[in-house]
């Protein structure tokens, strides 16, 4: 097969050369070989690797590298040196493991899309000559990675010190959802019937342009994406007003965005995608827990429900979120008709939407 310069012809060796790179020298350890360098069982050497999601081979094989080895040892440092709960180990692992899982897919398949945009190849062909390159692309995404993780913790910690370093101790209810948030998903109205008959590349060109102007919206205003769902995202604020803004702003915006005419680029979406492409927005303001990367609770499940009933390009809001909203004159709040809502009773939905 000819393929164009710089794409591998023995993938097989390219492999060879991005593990050298990569996982940091030759495979000459195996699990019991790991377990007894770090003085633990061999089963927690294997739980290591699961929770990574990552698949092990016998525990007799030499699979594993020095790098690998150092991070058996710094794992077992957590439960040693810092005193952490195995389990909470493992669920640290566990999050490293699915969030570096999605984020390498991810960043592979854009790697994937430029090379065949750029040089008019074939999906095979981008995906080979991204392998080719791999090499020299892994550490400057090392590096930013590096970069961006420690951004997201100094913000963290920036937030729980701004959020609780004046409270003291006020004697919490144990039994109440941890903390206070305002909570919304946008969701692209009609989005299966939209994208129907659309190629590949449309396909991943829409779905990359919605999420990104979500997140855009999202943090220009103040808030934070949790996690986007295909045709939808799940947002957070700090406080109600915030929250309404974000909300607002998302359904103001991403119908204009997404006009799926003025964003084919390359000969065509289907007939159904084309046109302005609204969302529905719920926001509602209360207590929530946040774990695993997502947040969960009551309020997470009403701004669903109240997703599922707003009008295109329209955001709803719940009375006690309104009520929170009332003296700030940014906003009109316009009570409607009381929905049953599945699993959480009669609700009585309020229109937000932003003052002339």
């Amino acid at each position: 097969m000819n393929y164009p310069r710089g794409v591998p012809e023995d993938p097989a060796s390219t492999v060879a050369e991005i593990d050298a790179v990569l996982l940091g020298g030759e495979r000459t350890y195996s699990a019991h070989d790991l377990a007894s360098r770090a003085g633990i069982g061999v089963e927690l050497v294997l739980g290591f690797w699961s929770t990574l999601g990552l698949p092990h081979p016998d525990p007799d094989d030499a699979f594993y590298t020095e790098a690998d080895a150092e991070a058996v040892d710094r794992a077992a440092s957590l439960t040693r040196a810092h005193g952490l709960d195995l389990r909470t180990v493992l669920t640290v692992t566990r999050a490293l493991g699915h969030t570096s899982d999605r984020l390498a897919l991810w960043q592979v398949e854009a790697l994937v899309e430029d090379m065949s945009s750029r040089y008019e190849l074939d999906d095979t062909t981008a995906r080979l000559l991204v392998l080719d390159r791999l090499a020299d692309l892994a550490p400057v995404l090392e590096a930013q990675l590096v970069h961006s993780y420690r951004r997201q913790l100094a913000a963290i910690a920036g937030r729980y010190a701004a959020e609780f370093a004046e409270m003291g101790d006020p004697g919490p209810d144990r039994t109440m959802l941890p903390l206070a948030r305002a909570v919304g998903f946008a969701d692209m109205v009609s989005f299966t019937r939209r994208t129907a008959g659309l190629g590949s590349t449309d396909l991943s060109q829409f779905v990359q342009r919605f999420e990104a102007a979500a997140r855009d919206v999202v943090t220009a205003v103040g808030g934070r994406v949790v996690k986007t769902i295909g045709d939808a995202v799940l947002f957070v604020a700090d406080d109600p007003a915030t929250g309404a803004a974000v909300a607002l702003g998302l359904a103001d915006a991403l119908g204009r965005e997404l006009d799926v005419d003025s964003a084919r680029a390359s000969g065509g979406l289907a007939e159904g995608a084309r046109g302005v492409t609204p969302v529905r927005v719920g926001m509602v303001w209360g207590r929530v827990l946040s774990r695993f990367g997502d947040v969960f609770g009551p309020t997470v499940n009403l701004a669903a429900r109240l997703t599922d009933i707003a009008e295109p390009s329209s955001v709803l809001t719940d009375t006690v979120t309104a009520r929170a909203l009332a003296d700030d004159p940014r906003f009109v709040l316009t009570p409607g008709t009381p929905h049953e809502l599945q699993g959480l009773g009669l609700v009585t939905p309020v229109e937000l939407r932003a003052a002339e």
